[in-house]
Parts: structure tokens; C-alpha cells; sequence
């Protein structure tokens, strides 16, 4: 394996880290605007993800600082075509991490309220915007021979990259109500189980769907020399669409470790494809196949990839160790009765 190969596994590994975490982190923000019927239930579901969101994030950045020094070509031509939608994460991500941290800072209703829908509507449309902006790298965008993307971003909008939004919105909505539900007690797990239940059926349809539709556009026909578009990708999309059933029926039996674990696998595999479709491509090209970007022609030198593999090898396991520990002392249950009036 060359190291450009090893650096699209390990950017593609942190996105899917990311996925995991912060999917349900996005759901849970999700359902405080849509499942809590008072204040006490509304800071129970923001107290079971109020640890650990910040933490989560980490992996956006390290995703982020890894592609722009690997492959600085991908992430100037991605962050250039995508300026817009990616303006719009980044603004929802500070203003949602600003409601968590200013929402507690007075006791007035209303300022507290006005925070939560902040917390809701970007959760919602971090989890749309993502869904589409992934689509449209797998599905490719139009780069001229420069490398240089020439479309607009109306280009952006067409209907495989709304269904992977609305996709990744309804699965990372049951994978936050499968969290909230092994992270609950009382009235409210009952609730966040209900929602599981909706949103799970949802999810079901619009990614088997999405899935699908991958799969065909960038199967063996389709798939670039050396590429992974055809066996690979079609187990990680059976992996995705068995382990959501199945998460959908331990929610139904009220197995929320298990249905949780298994909404994970979902994000996990669903995910994995869309990396193991793209490959070897980074970002291909829907005007000629020729200029695409690859991780041949879109990596950095082989002394830095050197250099930033070392770094990893030593950093890795101490951020790792730190993240699970975080989990570990906030591991417990929480109810309205924890809340004080």
C-alpha cells in the first residue's frame, strides 16, 4: 500500500469516526426541539450529549487538518466548489457549540428557548448539508482540465444529492433517538424509543434507496481502474441495510444497547461505502473522467505524508484513550428526577 492509499483509508476512517459520534449528537439536538414536552425534559436530552459534543467534533478537525496537508488539491478545489455549503456547516457548527454554552448562562425562559431552537435548526441542517455535500463528491462535480471547479451552486442541488441529505438526516435522527434511549430514564426513554420506531422506518426506505442508487451509478461499469465500486461497496451497503433492520427490530424490543450498536453499524457501513465507491478517485470529474482528482495527483509529497504519519502513530492513541475515557465517567443514565426545578 502506497501512502497516498494509507492516507485516504485513515481521512476516509476519521469521517466515519465523525458520522458515528456526531450523527447522534446531531439527532439528539434534533429531537430536544421535537420529543421533550417541558424545560426538565428538554435538559435531559442536552444533558446526555453536554460531555461529549465538543470532544466529538475533534474528529472533524483532525478530518479536515489531515485532508488539507495529504491532499491539498482535494481540499482547495473541494473547499472552492463547496464554498457556500460548507459556510453554512461551519456557521450552524459554531452557533449550535455557542447554545450549548450560553443556553444554561440566565435563568430567563425565553433566552433558553430561543437557544434550544438554535440548537434544533442547526442540528437539522448540519445533518441535511452533509448528506448532500457527500453526495455530490461521490456523484462528481464539474472540474475543468486546471483542476479548477467551474460549476455553480445550483449545480449542487439535484435529486441523488437531496436524497442523500434527507438520508443522512432521518439516520443520524434514529441514530441520536437510539443514544437518547440507552441514555434516559423515565417518561422521555419512552418517547425517544416512539421516535426511534418513526424515524427508523423513515431511514429505512430513503437509504436503502440512496444506497442503491450508489451502487448502481458507481458499480463495476462505472468504477474507475483499481477502484472499489463493485464487491467491496456492495457488502458495505448489505452491512448497512441488515444492520439497520436489525436495529429497527431490537428498538422494537426495547434492546437499546443493541439498537444503538447497531444504528452505529449503519453510519459505519453506509459511509464506508460512499469512500470505497470514490476510490481511487478523491473527487471525479462529471465533465471528462480524465480530470478527475485522485490520490495520485491530488496528494501532497511523500516526505509529508512521512512526516504526518509518524505524528498520527504517536498522537492517535492518546486521543483515542482520552475520548473513552470521557464516555466512561459519563456513562449513567439520566432522568427529569436528576433535573433541578
Amino acid at each position: 500500500m502506497h501512502l497516498t492509499d494509507f492516507w485516504f483509508l485513515v481521512i476516509a476512517i476519521l469521517w466515519i469516526g465523525y458520522f458515528f459520534l456526531e450523527g447522534f449528537d446531531f439527532g439528539v439536538g434534533i429531537l430536544v426541539g421535537v420529543v421533550a414536552r417541558d424545560d426538565r425534559e428538554r435538559r435531559v436530552l442536552i444533558n446526555t450529549i453536554g460531555p461529549v459534543w465538543d470532544g466529538n467534533e475533534v474528529w472533524l478537525l483532525t478530518a479536515g487538518g489531515a485532508t488539507f496537508a495529504a491532499f491539498p488539491v482535494w481540499y482547495a478545489t473541494l473547499f472552492s466548489g463547496f464554498y457556500l455549503a460548507l459556510l453554512v456547516i461551519l456557521v450552524c457548527l459554531i452557533v449550535r457549540g455557542v447554545a450549548f454554552e450560553f443556553r444554561g448562562k440566565r435563568s430567563g425562559r425565553r433566552w433558553q428557548r430561543n437557544w434550544e431552537h438554535a440548537l434544533f435548526v442547526t442540528s437539522l441542517l448540519v445533518a441535511f448539508l452533509w448528506g448532500v455535500a457527500f453526495a455530490n463528491i461521490v456523484r462528481g462535480v464539474k472540474i475543468d482540465a486546471d483542476e479548477v471547479y467551474v460549476g455553480g451552486f445550483w449545480d449542487l442541488i439535484n435529486g441523488y444529492a437531496l436524497l442523500g441529505g434527507f438520508t443522512t438526516l432521518f439516520l443520524f435522527t434514529f441514530h441520536g433517538a437510539a443514544f437518547a434511549a440507552l441514555k434516559t430514564l423515565g417518561p422521555i426513554r419512552a418517547r425517544v424509543r416512539r421516535a426511534a420506531l418513526l424515524t427508523g422506518g423513515v431511514t429505512a426506505v430513503l437509504a436503502s434507496a440512496f444506497l442503491i442508487w450508489t451502487q448502481v451509478d458507481q458499480g463495476l461499469g462505472a468504477t474507475p481502474p483499481g477502484g472499489l465500486g463493485g464487491g467491496w461497496s456492495l457488502a458495505a451497503l448489505i452491512i448497512a441495510v441488515v444492520a439497520l433492520v436489525s436495529a429497527l427490530a431490537f428498538a422494537r424490543l426495547q434492546r437499546d444497547g443493541w439498537s444503538f450498536a447497531l444504528s452505529g453499524v449503519t453510519v459505519v457501513a453506509a459511509v464506508a461505502m460512499l469512500f470505497l465507491s470514490l476510490y481511487p478517485d478523491v473527487l471525479p470529474s462529471s465533465l471528462d473522467p480524465s480530470w478527475s482528482l485522485t490520490v495520485s495527483n491530488a496528494s501532497s509529497a511523500n516526505y509529508t505524508l512521512t512526516v504526518m504519519t509518524i505524528v498520527a502513530c504517536v498522537m492517535t492513541p492518546v486521543v483515542l484513550a482520552y475520548q473513552a475515557w470521557t464516555y466512561w465517567v459519563f456513562r449513567r443514565r439520566i432522568g427529569v428526577s436528576a433535573i433541578p426545578q
